[in-house]
């Protein structure tokens, strides 16, 4: 029998809050969007995440660049300025990604996704250096240094791709370069890094990164990569098939990995942000509509803890285009939340998370954490089981697969006042707060895929994964302040306890 042990009075330390540093959303024009503000005050309500990265904060779309009849570079930062507005209202701060290439700079026509950004180095360095030193003295006259020494500046996303950066490695290190010199001419303790690279394949450069920063002297603040857990490669517009790759740990391991990179090389304090990772790269893959992503998240987030600074999930909303609006309801988009705000069973694993009294208490239980305050004791459990697929996930995941009974689990708990308590049950799982279940049950795919739900079916389904507790119950705690509490648990559940007593 699985079995949580809590002594609510032994040792405690500080929860470790690098899950709640980052979460990603697409590109800087999709944050102009209403729908896209609304989503992220709904997710800043719960998760309060610190920062926000996206893509595209120089592709035309957001007019930062343009040459005059002369050749002269006008810059214009009225679009920047509205999305960095928007999130600093909302409490998150910016991981300024520095891409893709403006026209006006471009050495090439080479693009990436259905809004097309250049991809390619600049024709001339000397321009793209006075583009950043512009930006980084105009956010400093903006907010002010002591606000913009909290961001952190990321050069480029995934340059060892070249569907993402049309140049050498060496071409990259030289971008690198002219980036971190013109930010550091503005305020040396602004901070800068890379090389956001894509995962652990041959080349991610996160060694060589450090070597030629120590080699040139260049300045470094960060190492950035991602990782993702399907098999495959890159998949520009959601054509591809995948499956999980079957190994639970596969995200873990690369984040162990260049957490060993890192301190055994020249440079061993460096902070280590994994700006972007989920169990799949596709914006087209069922996998994160299902239920089975929310267990996977808290799987990951767990065993990460030690190793990395930041796990910036890629992405909160469904509003997100690479591959083009998404065709219908749920289309398999990274989001924690769909195109019409409906709550995926990935965002009640990210918000119950978040929502962690910030004293943790030991658990003896892999799976799960405890952590207390002085109005509750919570617990949060899980069970993580790879599915057994019989095809990929684009087919596998849009199908209603109920989860397999597990044994109850025991929550045992010490140290407690003696007295009345409630005890409330919260459960992300099948039908439980799983909205694409619900969806596919309601027959609303059925009757057209590509039909976008009425308000009141939208209402309907927003009712039914509210959240809410699944049940509240009361229970005494003896002299000796010691209760048992049986938990029903069944395959990829996550179940959250909040235990209260009355009259606290």
């Amino acid at each position: 029998m699985r079995k949580l042990q809590i002594d609510v009075q032994g040792t405690r330390k500080p929860l470790d809050r690098f899950f709640d540093h980052c979460v990603g959303a697409g590109r800087a024009g999709e944050m102009l969007r209403a729908q896209t503000l609304e989503q992220l005050s709904t997710l800043q309500e719960s998760c309060h995440f610190r920062y926000l990265r996206f893509h595209g904060l120089l592709s035309d779309d957001m007019a930062v660049c343009r040459e005059d009849e002369k050749g002269k570079l006008l810059f214009n930062w009225q679009y920047i300025d509205l999305v960095m507005d928007e999130m600093l209202k909302r409490g998150i701060r910016p991981v300024v990604e520095l891409s893709f290439m403006p026209d006006c700079l471009k050495s090439g026509d080479k693009t990436v996704f259905w809004w097309k950004g250049n991809i390619t180095p600049p024709a001339d360095r000397s321009r793209w250096r006075q583009l950043i030193g512009a930006l980084v003295r105009h956010f400093t006259a903006r907010y002010g240094t002591a606000e913009v020494r909290r961001w952190y500046f990321e050069v480029w996303n995934e340059p060892n791709m070249d569907m993402f950066f049309a140049g050498s490695r060496a071409d990259y290190f030289t971008l690198y370069d002219d980036t971190v010199a013109e930010v550091k001419a503005v305020d040396a303790a602004y901070l800068v890094g890379g090389p956001a690279t894509a995962g652990l394949i041959e080349g991610a450069w996160v060694p060589e990164m450090i070597e030629h920063c120590v080699q040139t002297g260049a300045p470094i603040d960060f190492i950035s990569t991602h990782s993702y857990g399907v098999e495959g490669a890159f998949d520009e517009f959601g054509s591809d098939r995948h499956k999980l790759i079957p190994v639970p740990d596969c995200v873990v391991k690369d984040v162990r990995n260049v957490c060993k990179q890192v301190r055994t090389s020249a440079m061993p304090n460096l902070p280590i942000l994994f700006t972007e990772y989920s169990n799949s790269y596709s914006p087209r893959d069922n996998v994160h509509d299902s239920y089975v992503s929310a267990p996977f998240i808290l799987y990951t987030l767990k065993r990460c803890e030690g190793y990395v600074d930041s796990m910036s999930y890629w992405t909160f909303t469904d509003i997100f285009e690479e591959a083009g609006p998404g065709p219908t309801p749920f289309h398999g988009g990274f989001g924690l939340m769909n195109e019409q705000g409906l709550k995926k069973p990935t965002f009640f694993a990210y918000r119950w998370l978040c929502e962690l009294p910030d004293t943790e208490l030991p658990t003896g239980d892999a799976d799960s954490y405890a952590a207390v305050d002085d109005m509750a004791v919570h617990v949060l459990l899980w069970d993580y089981t790879l599915p057994k697929q019989d095809a990929t996930n684009e087919a596998y995941f849009t199908r209603d697969l109920p989860s397999k009974a597990l044994e109850n689990a025991r929550v045992a708990l010490s140290g407690l006042t003696p007295g009345e308590y409630t005890v409330e049950r919260y459960r992300a799982g099948y039908l439980a707060n799983d909205v694409y279940t619900l969806y596919l049950r309601a027959g609303l795919k059925a009757l057209d895929g590509y039909e976008t739900p009425s308000a009141q079916q939208t209402a309907a389904l927003a009712k039914l994964t509210s959240g809410a507790p699944e049940n509240v119950e009361s229970f005494t705690v003896s002299p000796s302040g010691e209760a048992t509490l049986s938990v029903p648990m069944r395959e990829n559940d996550v179940v959250r306890l909040i235990l209260r007593r009355i009259g606290a």
